[in-house]
């Protein structure tokens, strides 16, 4: 067996939590010290608990040299920090770096990746990590999938995992994800939260937020206790992560042939009124054609994917589909089983 001290990725989201939601919204953004801040805190405690190397994505919003002038200066104070390496690729700082990045780590043999962003950047990671678990941290505008959790906690039950004092069995748990298809496989992409069908025929702006541009939405679960779209489906019928079901929502055109009208807050501070006509489970295994004849898919509170006239679009749910790692659970076995007495 190696000896070799494990390995953990981490893919900090330079630009999560600025996009037009919470310009309109009032939020607050987190700043590049902030998320740096939180990388350390990482590090620190990933070092304490064994894990020897830590993969970073690169980036050009400056985390990377804030972050390195810091290590060197706890270093100097007898500060312990895992080996830090930057992944080597061209920087573009659209998506493509966090999947390119979640591939890399992937390749490397990471034991599992901390991602720090919003709904879209946990999307981006596990559309590649494979069977790499992920550990999720909020630091985005809509943050339905990561939990609002310190960064320490979230280290160290990554480390009781990477380091083999948890099996994949103890520290981890799988994730719905949802699938659409536009003319039978021609193009696919998945969402980890919610898939929304907008009458909108374009692009533009990738954020959406919108109501009366909505006509349906398919979640892989809904918490009465997150901000965003899917927000409307944990206010009708909360579904939760381990149910093997998902959730479907029809949205009335004409608002007087709703059902009612349910409030809900689709971005910070921002509720707003949304006409219900029908929701009923979303089952695993089953295709769902989408009925509206064109429009936009958008994909965790995204726009991505548009269909025409006479495209065929299919929605399904699948279980099991990538795994994170377990934060309450693992603190949980490792106080138990005194995996923290040394």
């Amino acid at each position: 067996m190696s000896t070799l001290a494990p390995s953990v990725g981490i893919i900090a989201n330079p630009v999560s939590a600025r996009d037009i939601r919470r310009v309109i919204a009032n939020a607050s953004n987190l700043q590049t010290a902030d998320r740096v801040n939180i990388v350390l805190r990482l590090l620190s405690t990933l070092s304490e608990l064994g894990v020897g190397k830590v993969f970073m994505m690169p980036d050009k919003s400056g985390m990377r040299p804030l972050l390195s002038r810091q290590l060197n200066r706890e270093s100097q104070l007898g500060h312990g920090f895992p080996e830090v390496e930057y992944l080597d690729f061209p920087v573009t700082s659209t998506v493509e770096d966090t999947f390119r990045a979640a591939r890399l780590m992937r390749e490397a043999g990471v034991k599992a990746m901390i991602v720090l962003g919003g709904d879209g950047t946990h999307r981006a990671v596990a559309r590649e990590c494979g069977d790499i678990p992920i550990a999720g941290l909020s630091t985005g505008t809509n943050n339905a999938f990561p939990e609002m959790r310190e960064p320490t906690l979230t280290a160290m039950a990554v480390a009781l995992y990477a380091t083999g004092k948890l099996s994949r069995a103890e520290a981890l748990s799988g994730n719905k994800v949802i699938e659409i298809s536009i003319n039978h496989g021609e193009r696919k992409d998945i969402a980890i939260v919610d898939a929304v069908i907008s009458h909108e025929r374009v692009i533009g702006a990738r954020a959406l937020w919108r109501p009366e541009s909505l006509n349906a939405l398919y979640l892989t679960f809904a918490d009465p206790e997150v901000i965003g779209l899917s927000a409307i489906g944990g206010l009708l019928q909360p579904t939760t992560r381990e149910s093997p079901d998902g959730l479907m929502i029809e949205l009335a055109s004409d608002p007087a042939k709703a059902q009612f009208n349910l409030r809900a807050p689709i971005a910070p501070g921002m509720m707003r009124d949304i006409p219900i006509a029908n929701w009923a489970p979303l089952k695993a295994g089953v295709d769902y054609p989408v009925a509206l004849d064109a429009g936009v898919v958008a994909l965790d509170g995204e726009r991505e994917m548009t269909f025409k006239p006479g495209e065929h679009v299919n929605v399904s749910l699948v279980s099991q589909a990538f795994f994170t790692v377990d934060v309450t659970r693992c603190l949980q076995l490792g106080a138990v089983n005194g995996l923290f007495r040394f």
